[in-house]
């Protein structure tokens, strides 16, 4: 039996008086890659913030590798929703990558040539090594995304967490980022990705944990995501459209 990494029980979450998380269940094999599903407001983001401590949890419990987070977060890694950042921030690129060794550099600390260095090599990964100087508000979209997924690779971290780093992106990005989470799995690392598009979520992942508020279905992507499984996550905001899968999401009244 594979050995779980990550486990979360009876997790339940609210904003303001609106419970958005109720009694999630789940855990997450050592070195898989699972997407994240379910329609809009189902608490996708706010599954991961609350993981990570970023938003306050009404009950339950989150280890990682048998520790609290607290503990745990060093080998941690995560990239927030693009939407969510200050990117007129006045910096450049490689110093946004460097930001993500700070754990280890230490914040009083001044970063060395090395760190500069694995810097910019997590850059030269994702092609954004000619960009190096660039202030990051400069970018298109799809640099910044390429951008903040290196600051997450330079942690060279155990677990990753990414709040949809395939939105907005144009398909180079999408293929380059999607390449860069199949190698993190090859290489025993453990990623959990929200993911909106679910024409993709066979190609792109091997697990996949389907989520409306709770846990719908967990587990292997060949096994749980189907079409009984997807209608009963989706509700009536989903259509089956023809033999083949393909989903058309409802987003109106």
């Amino acid at each position: 039996m594979a050995e779980s990494v990550i486990k979360v029980k009876e997790l339940s979450a609210a904003y303001r008086k609106n419970t958005v998380l109720e009694n999630v269940d789940f855990s997450v094999e050592k070195g898989s890659l699972t997407g994240i599903v379910g329609p809009n407001g189902a608490g996708k983001s706010t599954l991961i913030k609350t993981m990570l401590q970023l938003h306050p949890s009404l009950s339950g419990t989150v280890d990682f590798m048998g520790l609290p987070f607290k503990q745990a977060k060093k080998y941690i890694g995560y990239v927030p929703q693009r939407g969510s950042v200050d990117w007129d921030f006045p910096t450049n690129a490689l110093d946004v990558v460097t930001m993500g060794l700070y754990g280890k550099i230490g914040w009083l600390k001044l970063p060395t040539r090395m760190h500069k260095e694995k810097a910019f090599h997590a850059l030269k990964k994702m092609g954004m090594e000619d960009y190096a100087d660039r202030q990051i508000s400069q970018l298109s979209g799809g640099q910044q995304q390429r951008v903040f997924l290196a600051r997450a690779l330079v942690q060279d971290a155990d677990i990753y967490f990414m709040d949809e780093p395939l939105a907005g992106v144009d398909a180079a990005t999408e293929r380059a980022i999607m390449t860069i989470l199949k190698e993190l799995k090859a290489n025993g690392k453990t990623v959990m990705v929200v993911h909106h598009d679910l024409q993709t979520v066979e190609e792109y992942f091997d697990h996949v944990l389907l989520l409306n508020r709770t846990v719908m279905n967990h587990g292997k992507t060949t096994e749980t995501f189907t079409k009984d499984n997807v209608a009963k996550t989706y509700g009536g905001n989903m259509r089956w459209m023809g033999e083949e899968k393909q989903y058309v999401v409802h987003t109106g009244k």
